[in-house]
């Protein structure tokens, strides 16, 4: 199968790793669809995409929701005749301590960040099966191997993509259908941007010297870019990749936390 027929779902795909793999996957003829909630907005999907709008298409999608993920899926199947494709980028992320913990925030990480990935491979699996190909990709985390004070909900939910996958692995393995994941330590993102921004105005630091302090936190120094990460799902979901399943692939510069 030539990555020109090839058809990609990429939730989460309008900002940060997903934007890169949805963006990477386009660039190999790969027909693109992010789905996020903020593309029910069409000047912001217009402003984010650019000229990459003729490759990938947007549209609205809640994770947390199983009639948008089946009727996203559905429309996208019926289109191009299945789903060869998918990466599971939709995520949150917010901080609070065990004690007193907000229930909101443990609902809102597993809902979204583990249950939302479920929701997906569950309404892409028929269409994988019934072609003999696929590939799940799932954005788990560095947090899916080593906690964090004050993100027990995080990593709670990142540590489960890993217990899901093992399990989709085995069922797709008999219908050319694999399913890994990715673990990236900070990446510089929008949403590490925000975290950059919020050390700044707390601590009176400049932008290099916070950066700096977040690069620190592994042994390269250096810290991982989207576009690193989007080549490394580009080769995960192509031919070449058929042998790794059941695998999480740690972008990790070395960083252990």
């Amino acid at each position: 199968m030539t990555s020109g027929h090839k058809t990609a779902i990429v939730t989460g795909g309008l900002s940060g790793m997903g934007l890169a793999i949805a963006r990477r996957l386009a660039k190999d003829g790969t027909a693109v669809f992010v789905g996020a909630r903020s593309a029910a907005d069409s000047t912001h999907v217009s402003t984010i995409l650019g000229p990459d709008a003729g490759q990938i298409m947007a549209a609205a999608l809640d994770v947390q929701s199983r009639e948008s993920v089946d009727a996203f899926v559905a429309d996208i199947a019926a289109a191009r005749g299945g789903v060869d494709i998918l990466v599971n980028a939709a995520g949150v992320y917010d901080e609070a301590a065990v004690i007193d913990h907000p229930d909101q925030v443990w609902d809102d990480h597993i809902d979204t960040n583990l249950s939302g990935t479920f929701r997906m491979i569950r309404a892409v699996m028929p269409h994988m099966k019934r072609k003999g190909w696929g590939r799940i990709i799932n954005m788990a985390s560095v947090a899916a191997h080593n906690g964090m004070a004050n993100n027990a909900a995080y990593c709670a939910s990142k540590a489960g993509l890993l217990g899901l996958g093992r399990c989709v692995s085995l069922e797709g393995a008999a219908h050319g259908v694999t399913c890994v994941s990715i673990s990236p330590t900070w990446v510089e993102t929008e949403m590490l941007r925000r975290f950059i921004d919020a050390d700044m105005q707390s601590t009176g630091q400049t932008l290099e010297q916070v950066r700096a302090e977040y690069a620190k936190s592994n042994p390269q120094n250096q810290l991982v870019q989207p576009s690193e990460v989007a080549e490394l799902a580009a080769f995960l979901a192509s031919d070449a990749a058929r042998a790794l399943t059941m695998e999480d692939f740690q972008v990790n510069a070395g960083s252990l936390w």
